[in-house]
């Protein structure tokens, strides 16, 4: 009896120092190969997901920052149109106006050549 135990133990020690062994061969393999998958990577310059992420943030505020831009012209340019219509208005009113102006001051002018 006492054979066959110390077959079994002997045999469950062999076992439990396989699989140890097994354990720190499967971590090495792991160890290597993502060593070799960095390595590949950056050899094709390939983004990480922290990189893209930020870039494409930026991108994102820089399509927002334009669309306001866009808006912020879009309203000067309608504000410089109502202003070109009452200049013209004002223009054509002001030639009127400006007649008389230029009647009276050249009226005035005369009279300060004859003193």
């Amino acid at each position: 009896m006492q054979g066959q135990n110390k077959f079994l133990d002997d045999m469950s020690k062999l076992m439990t120092n396989a699989m140890g062994v097994a354990q720190g061969a499967r971590a090495e393999a792991e160890t290597a190969m993502k060593g070799f998958i960095d390595r590949w990577l950056a050899e094709r310059d390939f983004v990480t997901r922290e990189e893209f992420d930020a870039v494409r943030a930026m991108a994102q505020k820089a399509r927002e920052e334009n669309a306001a831009l866009q808006a912020r012209i879009a309203a000067l340019e309608a504000a410089a149109a109502e202003m070109s219509k009452t200049g013209a208005t004002r223009a054509a009113a002001g030639k009127a106006t400006g007649t008389r102006a230029a009647k009276t001051a050249a009226a005035k002018g005369s009279r300060a050549r004859k003193e």
